[in-house]
């Protein structure tokens, strides 16, 4: 049973206007994926509908064998910490600290503070920051401040990660040692989906490539490269 599949997934915004169109693909549990395309492709509306933030005009969308679109909504808190997020733009608070940016998002679902002290040391040093834990984001680069965002994603322990355009405000350096940290979580069981631009990386890694042109599903390649 694949952990994430996607069932002829048609999305509208503006009605007659597909932004996905008849989408299928399926993800196993411990895959690392890459999802590309052009802006406007339909990559981020992949990720909404899995979050559930929006829902499809037809199709179906399975996580772990169930149907999503039966969820309800006391569930949903749950389902979505299964799920964690990486975006471009980090969304740190500024005025906390490393630390701090990473266990409020266990403090907002009334963790345990014992829980807390023993779980944000530990994902800060899977990401390589114990050391800037009482750092504020104006403090840090830019490559720090998305490690720092992993390390909040991480914290709950999810099943799945999704980076979406996590390099895109980045140096390449900086870039390497995040896809770094991807391919370690990775390697401890965790899927993860990359969206991205970022044709260095995609080739480089040689992992499976999904590409979206259009709202259309065009190629779905083991070890692709970026223009597949």
């Amino acid at each position: 049973m694949p952990q994430i599949e996607f069932r002829n997934v048609t999305k509208e915004y503006i009605p007659g206007i597909k932004v996905l169109d008849d989408v299928s693909f399926s993800i196993e549990s411990g895959e690392f994926v890459f999802i590309i395309g052009p802006s406007g492709a339909g990559k981020s509306t992949i990720i909404k509908l899995l979050l559930r933030e929006e829902s499809p005009e037809s199709g179906e969308i399975f996580f772990e064998g169930r149907n999503i679109a039966e969820i309800t909504p006391n569930e949903m808190p749950d389902y979505r910490r299964k799920i964690g997020v990486v975006f471009q733009d980090y969304k740190l608070l500024e005025s906390k600290t490393v630390y701090d940016n990473v266990a409020i998002s266990l403090e907002v679902v009334n963790s345990d503070e014992e829980d807390i002290k023993n779980i944000v040391p530990n994902v800060l040093s899977l990401v390589g920051l114990l050391d800037h834990a009482s750092y504020k984001p104006e403090e840090l680069s830019g490559g720090e401040k998305q490690r720092t965002a992993i390390a909040r994603a991480l914290a709950h322990e999810p099943d799945v990660l999704i980076a979406d355009e996590a390099t895109g405000m980045i140096d390449p350096d900086s870039s390497d040692e995040i896809v770094e940290i991807l391919e370690k979580i990775n390697s401890l069981g965790t899927t993860v989906i990359m969206a991205t631009h970022d044709q260095r990386i995609v080739d480089k890694l040689t992992k499976r490539v999904i590409k979206i042109h259009k709202g259309k599903l065009v190629s779905d390649k083991k070890g692709g490269k970026y223009r597949a």
